[in-house]
């Protein structure tokens, strides 16, 4: 349905103006494609070829395909359209946008952008390892000179030299500054302000030659990785073979491919809506949200065949039935097969150097978008429109490198996982703020004049005080059938006492029906902000609508309690929370 949304309630009935700010003078991509370069840049990073690999290797195999592709499709891009259509509709970035769609809601725009900044102070460190690889690998005692290099010794290889934990003891404290991880941090941040201080024009041009690149030495990659002996068995259980019981004993793997899709996309961190009030008001938001999104899965999925491939080769090599018998995780799942399968090729340093290229030039748009978004919410400010692009991002470059020190020291990579792993409760939680602001709070005084404060609020409270109470029996008594009958009991007692207080609204005023009242009530928020962007941005399905209202807010409620609850067996053979011990790490990383 292309046509805005036509309603007989009050709330779709209103004429108020809901765009303010025009855009005029705000800096545009010079085309559709350049903002695609970006929007996929910035989505397609070392998520793709390091945390999603890592996740299915991690989560059953190929089973980990069926909560990923339903985040994708039923929460990822629903969010992804909120985020680029807001943009577009009110020319502004996170926080101005939610600032209109009510005054006292600019902290959701605020908590998105904070959250993406302190993500770039460790997503710049992986860089900086990249770029220290790829440096290494000049110098005289160069790894990659030996004949032959084992997966593990390369994993060894980068966690001890690389990253400096040789120095670290048991108790795994940080002990010193790595001082050539400190410098290529330095290095990489100086490219993250030149990418970024000079406009958004240079930005794009820079993301031609950072997104086109990667894509064609992937393809490189995945065919000389297709060829390696073994390869066969890894794709095999890439796509063939399935751990079900991964859903049992692993039930947060649910969140972990909602905080996969969030990372990857760049939702709840404002950088598509950044990019978003770049382009000109009329474009399909739609159509390029799914373009971003299924151009940025695909890379992830070819990724996972040049991995998965790499690690059946090296699974071939040391003599194991299953890849999963390869002790691989994190960032080492990458190091430890990749550079080692390109060694094998003539020329193998030139070849491994490259692929060290790759991965930096990978990660760099991902790492300036992150940038941009603050930059963007910065400049719609009142205080910082007129002071110099070049001067804010000095300042915004130069503290964000003084705290990526601290992933620069020798237990640098055990304050990044720890980071990584709390900061996907942050993003599933602002997910949810989100949600709840567009499809909940969107002309809700608008709605209370209507109905009244009395049904608005005990629906609100109905919806998500049944899911709290349904959690709360669920993973606080343990009893997930409990939970169910809690869910549903107390929900129709809620919805039960909604109707009794609109019977006796529509006895005080005979004018209203049954028919307006629950649309009102149930859709009309969210189908007045459907309406209003789709003035502006172009065509977006009904469903998007009943998606941002009635589906993901309660299950992202949902996934924040399910992966707080994971448990996981420590050294001593006990069940424990992995919320609060991740890692096994000690209270300080916590």
């Amino acid at each position: 349905m292309d046509s805005p949304a036509v309603s007989p309630t009050p709330l779709l009935k209103t004429n108020e103006t809901s765009v303010e700010t025009k855009g005029e003078g705000r800096e545009r991509f010079s085309s559709r494609l350049a903002f695609y370069f970006s929007a996929v840049g910035s989505a397609v990073g070392f998520g793709n070829v390091w945390r999603f690999p890592s996740l299915v290797f991690e989560y059953g195999g190929g089973a980990f395909f069926i909560p990923y592709l339903l985040a994708l499709f039923l929460v990822g891009i629903p969010l992804l359209v909120l985020e680029i259509s807001l943009g577009q509709h009110f020319q502004l970035g996170d926080v101005g946008c939610f600032g209109k769609i009510h005054e006292r809601l600019r902290g959701v725009g605020l908590a998105s952008i904070a959250c993406g900044y302190m993500l770039v102070t460790y997503y710049s460190m992986l860089l900086a390892w990249t770029f220290n690889s790829f440096f290494a690998s000049f110098r005289a005692d160069n790894f990659w000179d030996q004949d032959e290099v084992s997966g593990t010794e390369a994993k060894e290889y980068f966690y001890q030299t690389i990253i400096g934990m040789d120095t670290l003891g048991d108790d795994l404290k940080p002990t010193r500054f790595v001082g050539m991880n400190v410098f290529y941090s330095l290095l990489t941040w100086v490219v993250i302000y030149f990418s970024v201080a000079y406009g958004l024009e240079a930005t794009g041009k820079v993301t031609y030659v950072t997104m086109g690149f990667p894509l064609v030495i992937l393809f490189v990659f995945l065919g000389r990785s297709l060829t390696l002996e073994g390869s066969g068995n890894g794709i095999n259980e890439y796509i063939g073979e399935s751990n079900w019981g991964i859903f049992s004993d692993h039930p947060e793997i649910w969140s972990r491919a909602v905080s996969q899709i969030f990372f990857s996309l760049g939702t709840t961190f404002g950088i598509m809506t950044a990019y978003g009030s770049h382009c000109k008001r009329n474009e399909p938001a739609f159509l390029n949200s799914c373009v971003v999104a299924l151009s940025n899965s695909m890379f992830s999925f070819i990724s996972g065949f040049a991995v998965f491939a790499t690690l059946g080769h090296l699974a071939y090599l040391e003599g194991l039935d299953s890849v999963a018998d390869l002790e691989y995780s994190s960032f080492g799942l990458v190091f430890g097969s990749w550079p080692v399968a390109l060694g094998t090729l003539p020329g193998g340093q030139h070849w491994i150097r490259l692929f060290f290229i790759m991965l930096f030039m990978l990660g760099i748009d991902s790492a300036f978008s992150f940038m941009e978004a603050f930059l963007t919410v910065l400049h719609d400010t009142k205080l910082f429109h007129n002071v110099d692009r070049k001067r804010a991002s000095l300042v915004l470059t130069a503290c964000a490198f003084l705290l990526s020190t601290l992933y620069a020291t020798d237990a640098g990579l055990i304050f990044l996982d720890s980071v990584d792993y709390y900061i996907n409760f942050v993003i599933i939680f602002v997910g949810f703020v989100k949600c709840v602001a567009a499809g909940w709070v969107y002309k809700i005084e608008t709605q209370i004049e209507c109905l009244g404060p009395k049904i608005v609020f005990v629906y609100i409270t109905t919806t998500f005080g049944s899911v709290l109470l349904a959690c709360a029996m669920w993973f606080g008594v343990g009893n997930a059938a409990a939970g169910f009958f809690g869910l549903v009991i107390s929900y129709a007692m809620g919805i039960a006492y909604v109707g009794y207080l609109m019977k006796k609204k529509m006895h005080e005023d005979p004018t209203l029906t049954w028919s307006d009242m629950l649309f009102d009530l149930t859709m009309g928020n969210v189908m007045k902000l459907r309406e209003d962007l789709v003035s502006s941005v172009g065509h977006i399905p009904v469903a998007w609508a009943f998606l941002i209202r009635h589906f993901i807010p309660q299950v992202l409620l949902i996934l924040f309690f399910l992966g707080a609850d994971a448990t996981t067996i420590d050294e001593e053979g006990n069940e424990i929370k992995v919320f609060g011990s991740y890692g096994g790490y000690a209270t300080t990383y916590q």
